[in-house]
């Protein structure tokens, strides 16, 4: 009888939200953001996703405070850190990107596409995503493909025939953003079978989340990445909200435990995510 070893998942984080309410205590300051996400690598994520913002959790074009944060994590953690380029905000394409320039950044989100977002549009048109793309080649960072709308696979398929993008890459499904993409399983199921390559690795978040049903759904039809944090939500179950991010990361971590599979150690996310070839 053959004995499959089990899979593995990474566990990502995005631990700073907007309008987070005790509870829940939101991370601002470099010094709150490391302690939450040491404490969430020891409880098991294996990946942080960090946007440069300022003290008050505003995007901002200073990098500064987000270096400092990454010289905290870094003094106690291997985790991955993911450099963020996206946001609803008035920041030039260059600015968006500024992450990158801290060359601790090994994976960092593109989007694929422009949706409306809420009471807003979301922005991110063709030649911006090949900036970012080729920004990101140039410093060596593994993207992950932010996929909103369903449009936006045959976008990174053209990409991809441009040679704009090139491999190693993984794909994220971004569900529960208003006007774009619902978050139920029926959604996630048609977004996979639309996947134009399937040995890419591929994860989802859940924005707005109430409960970890999409992401268990997501595990059982293969995700290699979830992702929780305050960015995405505070809630683990209705009404239930967790204090901080890491007892979101224990939660996740014993439900992928739960369903046969095993949290991938910050060097296996690595691997996974082929970061470094």
């Amino acid at each position: 009888m053959k004995h499959d070893k089990p899979r593995k998942i990474i566990v990502a984080v995005a631990p700073t939200g907007k309008k987070i309410k005790p509870p829940s205590v939101n991370p601002l300051k470099p010094e709150d953001v490391a302690r939450q996400v040491i404490a969430c690598e020891k409880a098991g994520a294996s990946m942080v996703h960090m946007h440069v913002r300022d003290q008050q959790g505003e995007q901002t074009e200073d990098i500064t405070d987000f270096s400092a944060t990454v010289d905290l994590i870094r003094k106690d953690s291997g985790i991955v850190i993911q450099g963020s380029t996206g946001g609803l905000t008035d920041l030039t394409l260059e600015q968006r990107c500024v992450a990158l320039d801290d060359a601790r950044v090994e994976v960092a989100s593109l989007n694929m596409g422009s949706i409306n977002f809420g009471e807003d549009v979301y922005v991110n048109r063709m030649p911006d995503i090949r900036y970012w793309a080729r920004r990101m080649e140039e410093t060596r960072v593994v993207p992950e493909l932010e996929i909103f709308a369903a449009g936006m696979l045959p976008a990174y398929v053209q990409l991809v025939e441009e040679e704009v993008l090139k491999p190693p890459y993984s794909i994220g499904f971004v569900l529960g953003v208003r006007w774009a993409l619902p978050a139920n399983p029926e959604t996630l199921l048609f977004m996979k079978t639309l996947l134009p390559e399937k040995d890419v690795p591929w994860g989802v978040i859940h924005a707005g989340m109430q409960d970890f049903s999409l992401l268990a759904s997501a595990i059982g039809l293969g995700a290699s990445v979830v992702r929780v944090g305050f960015e995405d939500s505070a809630y683990f179950a209705p009404s239930k909200a967790a204090q901080t991010n890491a007892e979101l990361v224990e939660r996740i971590v014993s439900l992928i435990k739960q369903m046969g599979c095993e949290v991938a150690s910050c060097e296996e996310a690595r691997e996974i995510l082929e970061i470094g070839k």
